[in-house]
């Protein structure tokens, strides 16, 4: 059921960005609540002093029932489309979110937080699509950017809601907090009921003309609007292209077809992968217990700067929510993934200075050097794949294919937090050399892998990987150029089986239009 809440154009376009937006809230809130509740007395007198290893597992599961929800999405999404999955994934939050806040053992509470994972891993992998579904190229980035800006914001608000908390005392200081996630998932159910689905689903249903309205109601132009009609071809051209090889399935991902289907699931994988073995999650999770354990702080102040930490994040995040479709996807991610490994080179040598005279001005400088950590993060590979996974995929690949890039997010999450207690306390300084070398790793692999697709339009993305004896990276780099030269538009890239100059190419004779 629809209900028509917001209108046409600006305002609906607005309603669809909030929406989203405040399920990423929810996600950032949901990761970011539980730093400040595992050191709180009330919380480890009820659960009788977790030791590390079970302090990590019970965090962690939650990640671990992310993942189970990417599979869930998986096995569904097609099944109930983008709205519907919202829905979907709303109420597992909400039940898990009510099973967490009344435990009184670790086996309830980690069932809770399992069930609450499987909600946002159902969330996680519809939201971004949902958003890259509903928007115009030119505009696609800055959306979908946003989003996890917004995961910041959540951050921020459970890390500062648990400092504010601990000084009332007792349980209501680390149950509250956990009760809060419902509001924030009430609030998307709410929010959906008046937002179209995604047109590109319903033209993949055969509903064409509900999809057809749906696109003149997002871009508030009439239906026989030459944009909607533009749009309307593109849309259907790529999925006859794409549904000519039936569905997608697991084999897919060794058997190359077309449009590159498996190869490009592997791209969203790997640029989650990218996004959570950099390290974040210990700084995330963990920073609270990082500067008590490992820089000496007292309990209060590390809570206090483990919240001014995490501002540095939303800050970084402005970055690419005004300028990435300025910038592009690869460079954010090169420079970011450099300037990262810097970051924890530069932590594990100052704390390595610990029991040394000038232990406290090394300390000191470890501190800023996590600021400077998140900074970066949040302007580079905290944002680009949330982006990247939808709009790598084809439209026959994109449900399942970004459920598989989602829950390499999760389950690398889940094996960073699980580990971190353990490694912080026992490697100490050393731990940091781990993630150096990852995100030093990770400068090459975008360079040579990870063709850049900032301003094309879901569909040209396609047309990238049916180029014969060019790889995507080398196409995609010499369409950024034709369109930067002059701010003319360049040639399009043809479809498999056009002819050019007599020729049969991998790539059109068209013009393709300035995004």
């Amino acid at each position: 059921m629809k209900l028509n809440l917001f209108g046409t154009g600006v305002p609906l376009q607005a309603a669809i960005w909030c929406a989203c937006g405040m399920a990423f809230i929810l996600f950032g809130y949901d990761q970011g609540v539980f730093s400040g509740i595992i050191e709180n007395t009330s919380f480890l007198r009820t659960m009788s002093h977790p030791n590390d290893s079970l302090t990590g597992i019970i965090v962690s599961i939650y990640n671990l029932g992310c993942f189970f929800g990417c599979v869930v999405n998986f096995l569904l999404g097609d099944l109930l489309g983008r709205r519907r999955a919202m829905w979907f994934a709303m109420f597992w939050v909400i039940v898990g979110a009510a099973l967490q806040c009344t435990a009184f053992r670790i086996p309830h509470l980690m069932i809770g937080r399992f069930v609450t994972g499987l909600g946002t891993g159902i969330e996680t992998s519809t939201v971004p699509m949902y958003q890259a579904e509903l928007c115009e190229a030119s505009k696609r980035g800055r959306m979908v950017c946003s989003e996890p800006l917004l995961v910041g914001v959540g951050i921020v608000v459970s890390y500062f809601f648990d400092y504010g908390m601990s000084y009332v005392g007792g349980e209501i200081a680390w149950r509250l907090p956990v009760a809060c996630q419902i509001i924030f998932a009430c609030v998307v159910i709410v929010l959906v009921f008046g937002l179209p689905e995604s047109p590109r689903y319903c033209y993949k249903e055969g509903r064409n003309e509900e999809a057809l309205q749906i696109l003149s109601d997002v871009y508030g132009r009439p239906k026989d609007h030459p944009t909607i009609l533009a749009e309307q071809e593109e849309i259907l051209e790529a999925i006859a292209v794409e549904t000519k090889h039936g569905g997608y399935k697991w084999r897919n991902i060794f058997k190359p077809d077309e449009v590159s289907t498996g190869h490009r699931v592997l791209l969203a994988y790997g640029m989650q992968f990218m996004n959570q073995v950099g390290g974040i999650n210990l700084v995330v999770y963990y920073i609270p217990t990082v500067l008590n354990t490992n820089v000496g702080l007292s309990k209060n102040l590390s809570n206090l700067l483990g919240g001014c930490v995490q501002i540095m994040f939303v800050v970084g995040s402005i970055f690419p929510t005004f300028f990435v479709d300025r910038v592009g996807r690869r460079a954010p991610m090169i420079w970011g993934s450099f300037g990262l490994g810097v970051c924890m080179m530069m932590v594990s040598i100052l704390l390595s200075f610990k029991g040394h005279a000038n232990e406290h001005a090394t300390s000191s400088a470890a501190v800023a050097f996590f600021f400077v950590y998140m900074l970066i993060f949040g302007a580079s590979v905290n944002c680009i794949p949330w982006c990247y996974v939808p709009e790598i995929l084809p439209l026959h690949a994109r449900t399942k294919g970004t459920a598989v890039g989602i829950s390499s997010n999760w389950i690398w999450n889940f094996f960073v937090v699980m580990i971190t207690p353990v490694i912080i306390n026992r490697l100490q300084w050393k731990a940091y050399l781990i993630f150096m070398c990852t995100n030093f790793a990770f400068v090459p692999l975008v360079y040579f892998c990870y063709p850049e697709t900032a301003r094309l339009t879901l569909e040209e993305i396609d047309y990238l990987f049916t180029n014969p004896g060019k790889s995507a990276v080398q196409t995609s780099k010499e369409l950024v150029k034709q369109r930067k030269n002059g701010g003319a538009p360049g040639p399009r890239l043809v479809r498999p089986g056009e002819k050019q100059n007599g020729e049969v190419a991998g790539v059109a004779d068209e013009q393709v239009e300035q995004v």
